[in-house]
């Protein structure tokens, strides 16, 4: 190998190896459930963002289906173009329903995926500012979020994890006309919610905007599972919202709540949106299904079910060398420290045919590699009895 370039890359991935931190895909051959067929292995997963068990609901798949007799496959061209498609208006309008009690004069505007809404919301913020914005970022927040922020190329403080305290000093001394408090609603790692109403507050205070990225509490939080901003019971018209409809709902796709100027806003500027194929009018039919699984009697269900399977893994002993993080929802790590601990862990809870996947840097700090444990409506009292079973064997410590 003579070119430059690939030997600096064969040097780095073997870095990575020896470090313990090169990743690898597996493949899944069936259904999205808790008992999957993983490389020719039967396993039983702990590891899915599928929290309501929707993906393979029997209702969904056929409106899945149907969109794609009424649609067809694809869209065949951007939202601006001709892609726009009236399941597309639909889903847009039943999100705006679900979520009109916490956000006024609210309109939707749907994403391909959480990664580009992220990044679409976090630039049309900074275009609409001409340069005079400050950006305030949780420490632990997602990478999408992160690297939206960084594509303005506008200032970036970042306050310690949930620490209200922190941020109202640094909102104190920001000299920006524009400033946005950007925080996840459930961390992805950690599980734990963000102090919402005291961020909000902090926000009103200080004319902010507060941007909350509920890719993970989206269907699973609230009455009637319209995530953080319903478990907190907030309203104002400073909320940005964004939630993903590949976790709780089942399928793919994400979306931006917000007051309706706001959003016409980003129509016109957000590049994310506006240079990119709108995703396949048929997911957006399934996805009105999904939604009005959520809203109803059989979404209050799943959700009542998920948090007993919560409860009941919370009885588990684990090694006193690992830490249980404090989390209420699907999320329920376990840090183990280094990456060849955790790695030896997930090794061995697969060998008695659980899948939990090693967590490592730098999805989360430096020693703090961790088992991320998620649970699943589809999951039973008997799969988690398992999970428990597995955690307090001897050898995996």
């Amino acid at each position: 190998m003579s070119f430059t370039h690939l030997q600096t890359l064969t040097s780095r991935l073997n870095e990575l190896d020896a470090q313990g931190l090169r990743r690898f895909r597996h493949s899944v051959e069936s259904v999205c459930q808790p008992h999957l067929l993983v490389d020719g292995q039967p396993l039983l997963a702990f590891n899915s963002n599928d929290y309501l068990g929707l993906a393979a609901h029997p209702l969904v798949i056929d409106a899945l289906k149907e969109g794609a007799s009424l649609y067809g496959a694809g869209s065949g061209a951007s939202h601006l173009i001709s892609g726009h498609s009236q399941a597309h208006e639909r889903l847009e309008e039943l999100l705006g329903s679900m979520l009109s009690p916490f956000l006024p004069s609210v309109r939707v505007l749907s994403f391909s995926t959480g990664y580009m809404a992220n990044l679409g919301v976090l630039t049309a913020l900074a275009d609409g500012a001409n340069g005079d914005i400050t950006f305030f970022s949780d420490a632990l927040n997602h990478a999408s979020l992160i690297d939206g922020i960084r594509l303005t190329r506008e200032t970036c403080q970042v306050y310690r994890h949930a620490d209200v305290a922190d941020l109202s000093e640094k909102l104190l001394t920001c000299q920006s006309t524009s400033k946005v408090v950007v925080t996840d609603g459930v961390f992805s790692m950690d599980g734990d919610i963000a102090p919402l109403q005291a961020l909000l507050n902090l926000c009103e205070q200080h004319g902010a905007w507060l941007l909350v990225d509920d890719a993970h509490g989206f269907g699973v939080l609230g009455d009637t599972g319209a995530g953080v901003l319903q478990h907190f019971n907030l309203r104002s018209e400073q909320l940005i919202y964004m939630g993903t409809l590949g976790k709780a709902a089942g399928l793919s796709g994400a979306f931006i709540a917000a007051h309706e100027n706001f959003i016409e806003w980003m129509v016109q500027r957000s590049r994310p949106y506006i240079y990119t194929t709108a995703s396949a009018p048929a997911l957006a039919h399934a996805l009105l299904t999904s939604l009005r699984i959520i809203r109803a009697e059989e979404g209050r269900r799943r959700r009542a079910h998920l948090q007993t399977l919560i409860q009941q893994l919370c009885t588990a002993s684990v090694p006193t060398s690992w830490q249980r993080m404090v989390s209420t929802t699907a999320i329920q790590p376990l840090v183990i420290g280094s990456n060849a601990q955790v790695l030896r862990a997930s090794a061995d809870l697969k060998a008695q045919g659980i899948w939990i996947s090693a967590i490592r840097a730098p999805t989360v700090p430096v020693n703090t590699s961790r088992l991320r444990i998620t649970l699943s409506a589809s999951h039973t009292a008997e799969d988690v009895d398992r999970l428990v079973r597995a955690l307090s064997f001897e050898s995996i410590s």
